[in-house]
């Protein structure tokens, strides 16, 4: 079976493969869609917070076994409990703030891919599916922005 996703959009900051993770946590990030996704970006800019997904393009093979963010003074463990890029699939999941949304343009904080990252799908973060917080009404499954 092949799966093949085309990105919707990509990354804009100032960071590299070199980037401390520390710096992209708290790093202001841009994503650009391409313009014929944007009408697909309606009401987005009412949450805030939302899970970016995006592909490691410049990941080479993966480990199944490593040190997490490749200190030797953390103990080895199984790439699926952590969140390396070393992945058999390299699929990256964030949770970031959002900032704005202008036109196809949007602006978040805390993204942690570097600068060309191709962005693969955008979604609200939801409490009851992201963090397994069940509510009894909808309209508080999400962290919205306040006015």
């Amino acid at each position: 079976m092949s799966i093949n996703f085309t990105p919707i959009g990509y990354v804009h900051n100032r960071s590299s493969l070199d980037t401390h993770t520390e710096v992209l946590q708290t790093q202001t990030s841009e994503i650009i869609l391409d313009k014929k996704y944007e009408d697909g970006l309606m009401d987005l800019d009412k949450n805030d917070l939302i899970t970016i997904i995006f592909y490691f393009h410049e990941v080479d093979g993966y480990r199944l076994r490593l040190h997490p963010r490749g200190d030797q003074a953390r103990p080895i463990t199984g790439v699926f409990n952590t969140r390396s890029q070393f992945r058999p699939n390299p699929i990256g999941v964030t949770v970031a703030r959002l900032k704005s949304v202008e036109g196809n343009r949007l602006v978040v904080e805390g993204l942690d891919a570097i600068d060309g990252t191709p962005v693969l799908d955008i979604k609200p973060h939801v409490l009851t599916f992201d963090e397994g917080i069940k509510t009894d009404d909808p309209r508080k499954d999400r962290t919205y922005k306040t006015p």
